[in-house]
């Protein structure tokens, strides 16, 4: 499975579970952090840590564990970090306040058919 498969399957986990505005911006061109960011805002904490649990979940069934994770612990943000792709979830506010997709609006936005 390719990174943008990777990516295809962190957006179809979270979809899965409700997140709201999900992103897949690739990033492969614009810089050496990771191929792809995946963001989704959650409605509650426990919304958000539910929706890193199926991506975590699901990863972990095709055979990709995640190598670091941030913020679980704490409130509004989560990231999980697969080295090529880095996954952001979100409560409302702290994704209004981070606004990741401004900061990486020289990506190129990936759009998937089966993807609220």
């Amino acid at each position: 499975m390719n990174t943008r498969e990777q990516a295809h399957l962190m957006a179809k986990a979270l979809s899965s579970k409700k997140a709201l505005d999900i992103k897949v911006i690739e990033i492969t061109d614009v810089s050496v952090l990771a191929d792809y960011m995946v963001i989704a805002t959650g409605t509650s904490n426990t919304h958000v840590k539910a929706l890193a649990d199926e991506v975590e979940y699901q990863l972990d069934e095709a055979g990709y564990s995640v190598s670091h994770v941030e913020g679980y612990r704490s409130n509004g943000w989560i990231l999980l970090d697969y080295v090529d792709i880095i996954v952001h979830i979100f409560d409302d506010d702290s994704r209004d306040y981070y606004n990741l997709e401004r900061l990486w609006q020289d990506g190129n936005e990936i759009e998937f058919d089966d993807i609220d």
